[in-house]
């Protein structure tokens, strides 16, 4: 495919004006540009400095050693364990730490970020446009899944793009963090479309209110927060058989299975204080 899916042609009358126009928008800062740039700079300059300062006493860093290098022209994909708001922008922030030099983008849910002008400010002040693709719960617009992910796994393939996923799809709001909730395909249908590294991290400890997580950071009273990265998987032949659904769910299982075993090893860590 030599040019990216037309999510806003798929979508025909069923996105409202806003919707619409933030797409667009957002769409078009990909492409290479003053726009592309300025967002880049202000994720790495910016977003990544105060997520920085704002866990580093409690950020714990494991794995280092199995990552892979980041070559700007290449892309990859992060697979983590959801349970805050905020894993992957601790995750990435740590990896500009090290010299990530990608775009970055998140899918997230379309409900607020996309059909209201509060969540188009929310996005570009939280995470200077990373939420991106949007994914859809409304009934009358599931069908459009697909072209967001296709969108995205086209951005992969065309390079320069790290995009961070979540495996299950929504926050698993229990007492366990080292248990999931099952996997979503759609996660193995971007990793089978994008053919791109996937880099697995298991991170633990994260609040989700925002103040009390700050606060917790410079007042001593917050959990510690332990990331464990790992080597990029091997999906063993899973990307060499036929494209399916049962295909998709295997892949996405695969990541889980990964993610898990790094989930063993944090309580390890943890468990040793």
């Amino acid at each position: 495919m030599d040019h990216a899916p037309d999510l806003l042609a798929a979508a025909g009358d069923r996105l409202s004006r806003v919707e619409r126009a933030q797409i667009a928008f957002i769409k078009r800062s990909f492409e290479p540009g003053a726009l592309d740039q300025a967002i880049r700079f202000c994720q790495r300059r910016v977003g990544a400095v105060w997520i920085d300062h704002a866990t580093r006493r409690l950020r714990r860093v494991h794995g280092l050693e199995r990552l892979p290098h980041f070559p700007p022209e290449q892309s990859f994909i992060c697979v983590s364990n959801h349970r805050s708001f905020f894993d992957l922008y601790v995750i990435t922030a740590e990896l500009v730490r090290r010299g990530l030099p990608q775009r970055i983008a998140f899918p997230v849910r379309s409900t607020f970020f996309y059909d209201s002008p509060l969540g188009f400010v929310v996005n570009g002040a939280m995470s200077f446009f990373a939420m991106y693709p949007p994914i859809f719960r409304e009934k009358k617009k599931l069908t459009l899944n697909p072209t967001s992910l296709e969108e995205l796994a086209w951005l992969l393939r065309r390079g320069g793009t790290f995009a961070g996923v979540h495996p299950e799809g929504t926050r698993k709001q229990d007492d366990d963090p080292y248990s999931f909730l099952p996997a979503q395909r759609g996660v193995g249908r971007l990793i089978f479309d994008a053919r791109v590294p996937v880099v697995p991290v298991f991170v633990n400890g994260l609040e989700n209110d925002i103040v009390r997580q700050v606060r917790g950071n410079y007042d001593g009273t917050g959990t510690v927060i332990h990331i464990v990265f790992g080597a990029p998987i091997d999906f063993g032949g899973l990307l060499e058989q036929r494209r399916s659904p049962k295909t998709d769910r295997a892949i996405a299982e695969r990541t889980l299975e990964v993610i898990g075993r790094l989930g063993a090893e944090e309580r390890e860590l943890r468990a040793r204080g």
